[in-house]
């Protein structure tokens, strides 16, 4: 991956932003692909959403074929085998994205990762990692990936972090048993996880967003 800074798009709520989201897209999607939840969130406070386009790259279980991603899928299972390079790589590349929002003046301690699928799994695996703590973390329909190595490598500024997950109860892509154990796993190591189902397949519905809406809404203050 380039040491460059990731390409993405910028949305903010209103002026003088004091807060970020930084909102990680799914697999072979792009950052515009969250772009339009922004205005169904109700938030209240000038906010700057960022959303990053992950690298292009071949993705064995689609055949090889090429697209955005944040790391690659091996197996079916998602974590029998798993890309580890692919994530650490993308871990480094979203915390120079946080970097450049404390450059610009907003701290950390004002930021929420969140992320969708693949999105979702760097989310955890990058929140879980930091030496600073953020505002929160939003998973979607997805699971933390490398889990047996969160517990030695995770640091404790994010130990109290509030961390939304939500996940549908119909998901074909991400097994709606994956994200339970990924929840559990994170529960078992001490983290205050805010757990939804929706009936939904791997995607968005309203209700999530307006839940997600109050959760941002809470530690965005």
């Amino acid at each position: 991956m380039s040491q460059d800074l990731l390409d993405c798009i910028e949305v903010e709520t209103g002026a003088n932003p004091a807060h970020a989201v930084i909102w990680l897209h799914g697999l072979g999607a792009d950052g515009n692909d969250f772009v339009p939840v922004v205005p169904e969130l109700g938030l209240r406070t000038p906010v700057r959403f960022i959303f990053p386009n992950a690298p292009v790259a071949p993705v064995t279980i689609n055949g090889g074929m090429a697209m955005r991603s944040w790391y690659d899928i091996l197996v079916m299972d998602l974590v029998r085998h798993e890309d580890a390079a692919g994530i650490r790589a993308s871990e480094a590349a979203i915390q120079k994205l946080i970097a450049r929002e404390n450059a610009r003046g907003i701290p950390t301690s004002r930021i929420v990762l969140a992320g969708f699928s693949q999105g979702c799994a760097m989310t955890l695996h990058t929140g879980l990692r930091l030496p600073e703590k953020l505002a929160g973390m939003v998973g979607l329909s997805g699971y933390l990936p490398l889990i047996d190595t969160a517990r030695a490598e995770r640091l404790p500024a994010n130990a109290d972090t509030p961390i939304f997950l939500a996940h549908g109860l119909y998901d074909p892509v991400v097994a709606l048993a994956r994200a339970e154990a990924s929840r559990a796993a994170l529960q078992s190591l001490g983290y205050a996880v805010q757990w939804h189902t929706y009936p939904m397949p791997h995607s968005v519905c309203l209700e999530e967003i307006q839940d997600i809406g109050a959760f941002l809404r809470d530690v965005l203050r």
